[in-house]
């Protein structure tokens, strides 16, 4: 999958506004109501994680889940990237 550029990032970034970029990654931090549900959300996403083949960098810590996505194989943010953060979000709310 190719590597978006800075107006492709903008643009994958205005679909997405509880996002934010840190260098080749975007970021979000996700707060739930306790462990279990954090865990349990953690869980969802790794099913969807699998099948999409693209696998977030992440920590959990209480009821806070801390999210960093890139495609590693690209060198850089790719279509992936916004796909799976959309979905990410999708399935917190």
């Amino acid at each position: 999958m190719p590597k978006l550029d800075d107006p492709g990032i903008e643009s994958g970034l205005a679909q997405l506004p509880a996002w934010s970029r840190d260098g080749n990654f975007i970021t979000r931090k996700f707060e739930f109501a306790d462990f279990v549900t954090a865990f349990g959300w953690m869980s969802a996403v790794a099913l969807v994680a699998e099948s999409m083949d693209h696998h977030p960098d992440w920590s959990n810590v209480y009821r806070t889940v801390e999210v960093r996505l890139s495609t590693h194989d690209a060198g850089g943010l790719t279509q992936k990237d916004f796909d799976l953060a959309a979905r990410m979000d999708t399935l917190a709310s």
